[in-house]
């Protein structure tokens, strides 16, 4: 194994070389030297032309000249395929296959003679001798292995026999006898395994290290190999490409896209089906449209309309028919055959036409579609399609009929009789004038039938309006009476804090009356037992003056207390903010204001207060506001105003 420095991996096998010399002819198929590149001097011109005269070729040296005859050469040889044309491609990764070309045919006898160069001569093998064998060939191989060199010959000497095989781009000598050479296309390969089996000889030494028999064999290169693959590989994408583009030319176009079903689009598409040169495309539009599931029960009316109007064209369609058989019938004695082809196309777009219609009826009434009609309209569409269906089956035997005519009118005679074709083209109009006026008549009854159902599905949805307006109102008043209920439910709240309040408020002025009157019979029994003592000691009236003074300070004192005790703190901020709201209002009014007009003043402010809870605050603080009634009878009013501290006693 010897790396080339340039990436190469080659493999030589020097001991199998006795092996390989087995085949030394099977090399010789694909021989085929570029001598555009050679031009070396001879040194000995008479046995180098002598040489080539007997290859049958002309002496080497001039543009155009072959080292080896066509002969031997395999035909139809491209050096730019690197393989033989005529040969199937194969998998060169399969064991025991290769690109090797196969040996020449047996009856060539190839002949070999002496080559002279500039720096040694080479020497042909015996004929007796068997070839020289060579290894299986690796693909994209571009590396020889040459063994058997002579000890003294150099690199120099070494690209001076083998650069007459073409361009060498690398070249790796050993200190065993045997270098690996690396050329630049594949088919100089071929020309170099030529080369196996001569004696080479260094000059006019008779030395054993200037001489040796030379063995040229494929070798594997890893450089090679990656090569070959990545030519594959783009000769896989160009084949890839032209498939490709093969395909997209023999491709049939698509379909037209259809768009989806919108409110916008159904409107576009209603007014596209009235219009008869865009019937076709619209036709095809809805009739996917309902196979897909679009109807129901929001759109069901929207559908029904566009059926209706792809219906109205059957009458359209009829009345072309008509125009079309008096145009037939008037060209018939002038220009039988061609317009009969016309009359023919026309009647087969028309057929085509009807069959669309009666698609778009049977995929109306599918199950999916079907359910989000209304009864009416799935009358009518029912009538619809079977008379769709009447028609178009008169078609078809309408076409068949005037087909069977023709192969008869072929086989007939050209003459016939003028007044029985005249009554026949007039009994035919008649005809057609008859089923015109039916197929009129039966469009206008469909039509009114038609108004009648949305005169009906108009009803409907009048009275689904007008019920949703009596369920809007009931629920209005039913969302009133919840609110007023809540209302009523917070006024019960507050009513019975206030009850809760007062009753505290009685507990506590019930305490403190019994209290008082405990006081005051303890002062009752004090007094009678202080006027015994005045009475038995003798005291003075001043002296008892004094003990009644003491005693109603004693009484005025316990009020006080007892004021004190039913004068309680703040409980919260929002009764601390009330107060200085108040405060500051009846600072402003120094005659005092009534409950009501305070309570009117708070409520600007505060929408949830009452007036209960005003006048229980301000009942709670006597040191700060006090009540005083003024007017006479009728006008008598209770008013509170700011004490401003004034109970407050001072030191």
């Amino acid at each position: 194994m010897v790396d080339a420095g340039g990436g190469e991996n080659i493999t030589q096998l020097p001991q199998e070389l006795p092996q390989m010399m087995a085949a030394a002819a099977d090399g010789l198929g694909s021989i085929a030297i570029d001598t555009t590149q050679l031009n070396m001097s001879v040194t000995d011109p008479t046995a180098w032309a002598t040489a080539m005269n007997n290859l049958g070729m002309v002496p080497v040296g001039l543009p155009g000249q072959q080292l080896v005859s066509d002969s031997i050469c395999v035909p139809g040889f491209d050096p730019s395929l690197n393989m033989m044309t005529g040969i199937t491609p194969i998998n060169p990764m399969i064991p025991g296959l290769g690109l090797v070309p196969p040996p020449p045919p047996t009856e060539v006898a190839v002949v070999k003679e002496i080559i002279h160069c500039k720096s040694c001569t080479l020497f042909p093998q015996n004929p007796n001798l068997p070839p020289p064998s060579t290894r299986e060939r690796p693909p994209g191989c571009k590396t020889v292995f040459v063994g058997g060199l002579p000890e003294n010959a150099t690199e120099e000497i070494i690209q001076e026999v083998f650069e007459q095989c073409g361009d060498i781009t690398a070249i790796r000598k050993s200190k065993k006898n045997f270098c690996h050479i690396r050329f630049a296309e594949e088919f100089m390969v071929d020309k170099a395994i030529y080369l196996s089996g001569y004696r080479m000889r260094l000059g006019s030494s008779t030395d054993k290290k200037d001489s040796g028999r030379l063995h040229v064999d494929f070798a594997q290169a890893r450089d090679d190999f990656y090569e070959w693959e990545c030519k594959q590989r783009m000769r896989a994408r160009e084949e890839r490409h032209r498939r490709k583009l093969e395909e997209d030319r023999l491709r049939p176009p698509s379909p037209p896209a259809i768009m989806h079903y919108s409110e916008h689009e159904a409107a576009l598409l209603a007014e596209k089906l009235k219009d008869d040169s865009k019937f076709s495309e619209a036709i095809t539009v809805l009739l996917s449209w309902i196979e897909r599931g679009e109807v129901n029960r929001r759109s069901a009316n929207q559908f029904y309309s566009m059926v209706q109007s792809a219906n109205s064209h059957v009458r359209r369609l009829m009345n072309e028919k008509a125009t079309h058989e008096q145009e037939m019938e008037e060209a018939k004695e002038n220009f039988k055959i061609d317009h009969n082809i016309n009359y023919l196309s026309c009647l087969t777009s028309l057929f085509t036409k009807v069959e669309q219609i009666v698609a778009v009826f049977n995929a109306s009434t599918r199950q999916k579609a079907w359910d989000h009609f209304s009864k009416a309209q799935r009358k009518n569409i029912d009538i619809w399609r079977k008379h769709s269906e009447e028609l178009r089956n008169a078609q078809s035997e309408q076409l068949m009929g005037i087909r069977r005519e023709e192969e008869m009118e072929m086989s007939d005679d050209e003459n016939c009789d003028s007044p029985t074709k005249k009554m026949r083209v007039d009994e035919s109009a008649l005809a057609a004038q008859a089923y015109a006026l039916k197929e009129e008549n039966d469009s206008l009854r469909w039509q009114l039938d038609a108004y009648r159902n949305e005169v009906e599905l108009l009803k409907q949805e009048k009275e689904q309006l007008f019920r949703t307006e009596e369920n809007l109102t009931k629920d209005q008043q039913l969302q009133f009476l919840q609110q007023t209920m809540q209302g009523m439910q917070q006024q019960l709240l507050t009513i019975q804090e206030e009850l809760n309040n007062k009753k505290s408020e009685l507990e506590q002025a019930k305490e403190e009356q019994s209290h008082t009157q405990a006081l005051l019979k303890v002062l009752q029994e004090q007094l009678k037992g202080t006027k015994e003592l005045v009475e038995t000691n003798g005291h003075s009236h001043e002296d008892s003056n004094e003990i009644n003074v003491l005693t109603v300070a004693l009484v005025n004192q316990d009020r006080e207390n007892n004021i004190e005790k039913r004068s309680q703190g703040l409980k919260s901020e929002k009764e601390a903010l009330l107060v200085g709201i108040i405060s500051t209002f009846l600072h402003v009014h120094p005659f005092g204001a009534n409950i009501e007009y305070l309570w009117s003043y708070m409520q600007q402010l505060d929408s949830k207060i009452s007036a209960n809870e005003i006048e229980m605050l301000l009942m709670r603080l006597p040191r700060m506001f006090k009540q005083e009634f003024t007017g006479v009878g009728a006008t008598l009013e209770k008013r509170w105003k700011l004490c401003a501290f004034e109970g407050i006693k001072t030191t």
